[in-house]
């Protein structure tokens, strides 16, 4: 009885609860919102550890935090764009109750995810942005590709690129499945590995109907500064 107990309470408490790595007010870096003033809410764990990871720090750790404080410190901050990342935000029951407060609350509503995990229930409102896995990220296999066929005109694909070869990946993904027809498509350098302007040449030769996609923050500040 005490153990039926105690995982309802946990069923519960993971509807309800996020785990969260950190809550800040900065400018989108990335997509097409890129230099939007956005808070991030960053939530905490990931199902893929891809090779170029930026943010590894949100594997573990975070704060188990209840859905209406997160939406009490949003408020706070003031800002009309907000955007759900992680980590990969979808690995968490709450995510989707929190895009759909969120929207509901009149935020212009960003999710950033890795395109393993199902899109289906994410309010249409939101903007999804699906991150592709090229092969290089090691994590190729992870690729849900039945959220293709999911995707809406305001959505976005990223496609990170970290060689010549998963830039080939890439367009002829981007061919096959005809994503640019579907919604915006993004190519980004992997950062370090890919010369932007190599990747600009490659994009021009091929006419690929895709936009660049460089890593804002980055320039801004130093690429392993947190918190921005």
């Amino acid at each position: 009885m005490n153990t039926h107990r105690q995982h309802e309470r946990t069923v519960v408490d993971r509807a309800t609860t996020l785990r969260v790595s950190e809550i800040y007010a900065s400018v989108q870096g990335e997509s097409t919102h890129a230099g939007k003033p956005c808070t991030f809410v960053r939530l905490t764990g990931c199902n893929l550890r891809c090779t170029w990871c930026d943010s590894p720090h949100t594997f573990t750790g975070g704060v188990h935090r209840a859905l209406g404080d997160v939406l009490d410190e949003v408020a706070a901050l003031g800002l009309h764009t907000v955007e759900v990342t992680g980590g990969e935000p979808l690995v968490q029951k709450a995510a989707i109750p929190l895009l759909r407060a969120l929207v509901d609350a009149g935020h212009e509503v960003l999710l950033e995810t890795s395109g393993s995990r199902s899109i289906a229930d994410v309010p249409p409102e939101v903007h999804v942005i699906l991150d592709l896995k090229c092969p290089g990220s090691g994590e190729v296999e992870a690729n849900d590709w039945s959220n293709v066929a999911r995707l809406l005109p305001h959505h976005e694909v990223k496609l990170v690129v970290a060689s010549r070869d998963d830039y080939v990946w890439a367009r002829d993904v981007i061919a096959r499945h005809a994503l640019h027809t579907r919604c915006t498509v993004l190519l980004s350098p992997a950062w370090g590995l890919v010369d932007p302007q190599a990747l600009v040449a490659w994009m021009v030769a091929d006419r690929l109907p895709a936009r660049l996609n460089l890593q804002l923050h980055k320039y801004v500040w130093t690429p392993d500064t947190l918190g921005v």
